[in-house]
């Protein structure tokens, strides 16, 4: 979308015209649309954040809201005990794949700024170890899956995802704890074919979304059937 351009484009439109943000509304205030999920001091001063065209000029909660009503139902955790640096790109990713929310296990704090402010749309929640987040998945019915290169998992193009269930990442370089493992339904593997004994952890949390989005969402076609 252009700055003269006073249409949204539908969910899903391609390609994103806009990727260094748009400028003031054109016109005059008279010529501002009224609908509530506008903000006023966009429309003034533009919109240069990180959103898809569909979201220009809107209200940050008025974005979150939107897409509470189209989230997948994958929720993706994260141990972070060592203060993970790719912790943001996999907020980034989730928030990317449409993920339910995020959960951070161990450490509270973790760094932002791979998240690309992406984490405002995100719900994104703490738990203090894998034993609360076990707790948390079973009141809620979702089986852990956990993702990782151990002996006996299972390999990715043959998993058939559960259509709720929380993907289990682990840090870079330890990957997952025994913990954590134990507590896994199943444990999944990206297949990999070079000398590297492994991916970046961001990378193969954005490969296990992927993998789940086009095997179970209804917005790719005849995903709900395979």
């Amino acid at each position: 979308m252009n700055s003269n351009s006073n249409q949204l484009p539908a969910p899903g439109t391609h390609p994103e015209l806009s990727t260094a943000g748009v400028g003031p509304w054109p016109g005059s205030e008279a010529d501002w649309p009224t609908e509530p999920w506008y903000d006023p001091e966009l429309l003034a001063n533009g919109d240069s954040r990180n959103v898809v065209d569909r979201y220009r000029y809107w209200r940050m909660e008025a974005i979150k809201a939107d897409l509470d009503q189209t989230r997948h139902s994958f929720h993706v955790a994260i141990e972070n005990w060592q203060h993970d640096m790719n912790i943001g790109s996999i907020v980034r990713s989730a928030n990317a794949f449409g993920a339910d929310t995020v959960h951070i296990v161990g450490r509270k704090r973790w760094n932002k700024r791979g998240a690309m402010v992406t984490d405002r749309y995100q719900h994104v929640v703490h738990h203090e170890n894998v034993a609360a987040l076990t707790s948390w998945a079973a009141a809620e019915g979702l089986p852990i899956i956990a993702i990782d290169n151990v002996p006996g998992c299972v390999p990715m193009e043959t998993f058939d995802w559960p259509e709720r269930c929380v993907m289990l990442f682990g840090q870079e370089g330890p990957g997952l704890t025994n913990e954590a493992i134990a507590a896994a339904e199943a444990v999944v593997e990206i297949t990999q074919y070079g000398s590297t004994r492994s991916i970046n952890a961001s990378a193969a949390a954005a490969v296990a979304m992927y993998s789940w989005v086009n095997q179970r969402s209804a917005h790719v076609p005849g995903a709900a059937d395979r």
